[in-house]
Order: C-alpha cells, then sequence, then structure tokens
C-alpha cells in the first residue's frame, strides 16, 4: 500500500474541521443577521413593513459610514476614538458655510475638509511621532469638541438652506438620500480595498509592519493616510447628520465612535489588524442596526440596548480570539 494514501483518524477530521472554521469565518455574520431578522418578523408585526426597512438603512447610514472608515484604520492596527467628535466639528464648519449663503459645494468642501484636516493631525501624531493609536485619538476626541463648541460659542447651526437639507431628507427614486450617499461610499471603498495596490497595503501594514516595510512599502504613508480616510469620512457622515437632524448640532456625535468600532469587530476585522472586510463591517452596521430597531419596537429601554450592544462586542472579540487560537 502507498504510504501517501494512509491517513490516522486526527489527520482525517482536519479537513473538515478546517472547512467549518472557514463556513464559520465566511457566513457567520449574515446568518445570524438572517437569524436575528426572523426573530424580530416574529415579535413585531411592524418589523418587515417596507417603511420600517428604510428606517432601518436611513438610521444604520451615519453609523455605516464612519465605520467604513473605522474599518481602514483598524485594518493597520490602529484605532480612531474621535470620530464622534471630527463628524461634529464637520458638520457645524459645513452648517455655518450653508447658512450664510455660500452654496452647498462650499458647504460640502468644508465639511470634508475639516475632517480630513482633523484625520490629517490623529495620522501624522500616530505615524510621524509614534504615539498610540488610543492616546493620539483619545487627545483628539477632547480637542475636537472644544473646537466645536468654540467655533460658533456652544450654538447649533439652523435656518440651512434647502439644498443643503436634502441630504438628509432628499430621494433618489425610492431611496432617501443617506441611504444612496452610504451605498455609494461603501461600493467606492469596497473596491479600493479589495482590488488596489493601496488596499493590499494597507492589510500588508496591519499583518505585519516590518515585513511590509522590507517589502518596500511606506508604512507611515499608509498609517498616515488610513486617518485621513477616517476623518474625511467624519465630516461626511457629519453633514448627513446634519442635513436630516435640520440643524448642526455641537453635541452631536457623542458616543458614536463606539458604535462604530463595534460594527467594524462585529463584522470580523480583527483588532490586531491585518484581516477583515467591509463587506462584514456592512453587515455589522446593520446587525446593530436591526438591534437598536427591534428593542425600540419592542419598547426595550436604551439602556438595555448599550447592555445588549457591549455584549455583543465582547462576544466578537472573544470569538476573534478563539479563531487565532486555532490557527
Amino acid at each position: 500500500m502507498n504510504a501517501q494514501t494512509l491517513t490516522t483518524p486526527a489527520t482525517a477530521t482536519v479537513a473538515p474541521r478546517q472547512r467549518m472554521r472557514t463556513f464559520i469565518d465566511r457566513f457567520a455574520m449574515p446568518i445570524i443577521f438572517v437569524v436575528l431578522c426572523v426573530v424580530l418578523a416574529f415579535s413585531s408585526e411592524y418589523f418587515l413593513t417596507a417603511r420600517n426597512l428604510m428606517d432601518i438603512l436611513r438610521q444604520t447610514s451615519i453609523n455605516g459610514i464612519l465605520a467604513i472608515g473605522m474599518t481602514y484604520v483598524i485594518l493597520t492596527k490602529g484605532i480612531d476614538l474621535s470620530v464622534g467628535s471630527i463628524l461634529a466639528f464637520a458638520g457645524i464648519c459645513s452648517g455655518l458655510i450653508a447658512a450664510q449663503g455660500h452654496g452647498l459645494l462650499a458647504a460640502l468642501s468644508a465639511g470634508l475638509l475639516a475632517g480630513a484636516v482633523l484625520g490629517a493631525v490623529n495620522g501624522f501624531v500616530v505615524a510621524r511621532l509614534s504615539v498610540p493609536p488610543f492616546v493620539a485619538t483619545l487627545g483628539m476626541l477632547s480637542v475636537a469638541r472644544g473646537l466645536t463648541y468654540i467655533v460658533n460659542d456652544g450654538s447649533p447651526v439652523a435656518d440651512l438652506p434647502d439644498a443643503y437639507l436634502s441630504l438628509g431628507d432628499g430621494k433618489l427614486g425610492p431611496l432617501s438620500m443617506p441611504i444612496v450617499i452610504f451605498a455609494a461610499v461603501a461600493l467606492l471603498f469596497w473596491m479600493v480595498l479589495k482590488y488596489t495596490t493601496y488596499g493590499r497595503y494597507v492589510y500588508a501594514v496591519g499583518g505585519n509592519e516590518k515585513s511590509a516595510r522590507t517589502s518596500g512599502i511606506g508604512v507611515r504613508k499608509v498609517i498616515f493616510s488610513v486617518y485621513v480616510v477616517s476623518g474625511l469620512l467624519a465630516g461626511l457622515a457629519g453633514m448627513v447628520l446634519s442635513a436630516r437632524t435640520t440643524s448642526a448640532l455641537p453635541q452631536a456625535g457623542l458616543s458614536y465612535e463606539l458604535d462604530a468600532i463595534a460594527a467594524v469587530v462585529i463584522g470580523g476585522t480583527s483588532l490586531s489588524g491585518g484581516t477583515g472586510s467591509l463587506v462584514g463591517t456592512l453587515f455589522g452596521a446593520l446587525l446593530i442596526g436591526v438591534i437598536n430597531n427591534g428593542l425600540n419596537l419592542l419598547g426595550v429601554s436604551s439602556y438595555y440596548q448599550q447592555v445588549a450592544k457591549g455584549l455583543i462586542i465582547v462576544l466578537a472579540v472573544l470569538l476573534d480570539v478563539s479563531r487565532k487560537k486555532q490557527r
């Protein structure tokens, strides 16, 4: 008998176990999402209505946009705790420009620029000054929030023009503009991450920074850039939120960074960097949106919603650790 055909019980079970782990890694989140939707559909007659499903997508759009930028950061083994504050700062800056009658293009440019500049500061401090991301972005969380109150003396910006408000209440066919913007951003940044050299660099830096540097990748440039991306998208989310609420509020975005991080981690992106996908992040954001919506329909207090999200985050991290131990 050929020695190559000999197998032991232990080796015979390796392939099925590996296939099972691969299946779980790839499809666990979609399965959980579908099961949750089925449970909520039986629990509330309003859950599967077209209006409620659109509400879920619209409510998820802000967190989804933030989570896309957060995915880029976490893939490089970083973290951005400042996105909620940057969102508020960009919303105020953009709202002021719009309220002063400078036009939609100028307002959009101001919001995106404000977010990108603060993101660039984060990137410079992390990439060039080698400050740990947690510390650098925690500092920016406070700085950006303070700037938000300083810019307009702590007052909201109201009387926004109709063109600006269309970002929040306008429609493209049957879809509201926040959903359209979210979908466009998701598609664009998914393609960048999936099909471009830059996307491969992001994964390489997070997977093994030393190897990436040895391969000639500009590690500092990549790290700097992901924080710019995160800030830019936080700026965009700030404008969409301001348009939805019809005013730019200085207290907007409080604790939004936690939901963004939760969406990324729940979606399977490893906090250790180098592993994850935007598709998983989108499912994570939708899962959080469905949980919030479902608990609201069932009359569950928002306090319990915070507990539920916290437990889900811990469970997602434990699953990530378990997968690494098995590899």
